[in-house]
């Protein structure tokens, strides 16, 4: 698709594009997180999401409601279990992942990308610092495989 002159439009105007798993931070509980100035966008690793398999629901906060890093802000059931979905940073939910409400299961068609939970607002100063760079997550999970 072609806009005018030939130009192609940005990628990013067309769907959201997934993000790429080296620049995210990930936590030992399989939630991945990336900072963007204030605001933290919270999802799901495709690890996670295999262990799930068929995930049926999604009990998401509502915006407003604060977190608190290491703290469960909502679940995801599937078929096999439900977990707890944990905040990796302080702060107050600026938006959910609406679609989710209605698809649950498309969170495991694209985790880092259209897949996202929860997006934080955070307060200045804040990292992620504290959370595992895509290496030593990787490393984590080939111990929990073992």
């Amino acid at each position: 698709m072609k806009a005018a002159h030939g130009i192609a439009p940005r990628a990013d105007t067309l769907w959201e594009n997934p993000m790429d798993p080296k620049t995210l931070r990930f936590a030992k509980s399989h939630e991945w997180a990336k900072l963007d100035g204030d605001i933290c966008t919270v999802g799901i690793t495709k690890f996670a999401v295999e262990q799930l398999t068929d995930v049926v629901y999604i009990e998401m906060p509502d915006v407003g409601d604060h977190t608190f890093a290491g703290e469960s802000f909502g679940e995801i059931e599937s078929v096999k279990a439900v977990s707890d979905l944990y905040a990796p940073v302080n702060g107050e939910v600026a938006e959910i992942n609406e679609q989710l409400l209605d698809d649950p299961a498309s969170v495991a068609k694209d985790p880092y990308g259209k897949g996202w939970l929860v997006k934080i607002k955070v307060e200045p100063g804040t990292t992620l610092d504290h959370m595992m760079t895509l290496e030593k997550y990787e490393k984590q999970i080939a111990s929990e495989q073992h």
